[in-house]
């Protein structure tokens, strides 16, 4: 195994021990919506992405995130509009990356998405 791979490696399950020993209210059921999301700053080469992807995951939420070739990264995500807003504020109040700015849409629900997944 190369040394990035063991980083790699490393750095999810760090991800993985810190989502799921985070903090998750008792949501209240509240409208499913979609909401296309951009965040801006550090977002990148910090795992972003795989935090996005394990928090989703673990509140039930439907979607994907990819990297954007000019620092961004961009989401879609689907269900509750409580849980998207706490997925929100959880990845603006990470230390290892920095969100200077999150642009929010809201658009059209996609029947049949069944899934979260990281775009490559």
């Amino acid at each position: 195994m190369s040394l990035k791979d063991y980083i790699d490696k490393f750095k999810k399950k760090y991800i993985e021990t810190k989502v799921s020993y985070a903090h998750k209210p008792d949501f209240k059921p509240s409208s499913i919506v979609r909401k296309h999301i951009i965040f801006s700053g550090k977002v990148q080469n910090v795992g972003f992405r795989y935090e996005t992807y394990q928090l989703a995951n673990s509140i039930g939420l439907k979607g994907w995130v990819k990297n954007k070739v000019d620092g961004t990264v961009e989401s879609e995500i689907q269900g509750e509009n409580d849980k998207i807003a706490f997925l929100i504020s959880h990845m603006k109040s990470l230390k290892r990356g920095r969100v200077t700015d999150v642009k929010i849409k809201e658009i059209d629900l996609i029947d049949n998405d069944n899934s979260f997944e990281i775009i490559r």
